[in-house]
């Protein structure tokens, strides 16, 4: 036979996991304004995020421009150094 405390035990058992479930089981929904913060938010991110791959691309494009004069630069010393040899040898003759 099952007995009183028993009974209440189960009861209250009962009672903690239908108030955990439905304590988690209804969240309540976001209102209008959490629904605009969100995508304000949303937009701001996109946003940062092409001005991002924009950047990345002006910033290898510079790099390029950067080497190639770079490039530029050594050639012309090298020119340079050349020249100044043959004057050299010229001077001499």
């Amino acid at each position: 036979m099952i007995s009183l405390k028993q009974i209440q035990k189960w009861l209250v058992t009962s009672a903690l996991v239908a108030t955990l479930v439905f304590s988690f089981g209804c969240a309540s929904h976001p209102n209008d304004e959490q629904i605009r913060q969100m995508e304000e938010t949303r937009s701001a991110a996109l946003s940062a995020e092409q001005r991002l791959e924009e950047l990345t691309k002006q910033r290898q494009q510079l790099e390029g421009e950067l080497s190639q004069k770079q490039q530029e630069a050594q050639n012309c010393e090298d020119e340079k150094a050349e020249v100044q040899k043959r004057l050299e040898n010229w001077g001499s003759n």
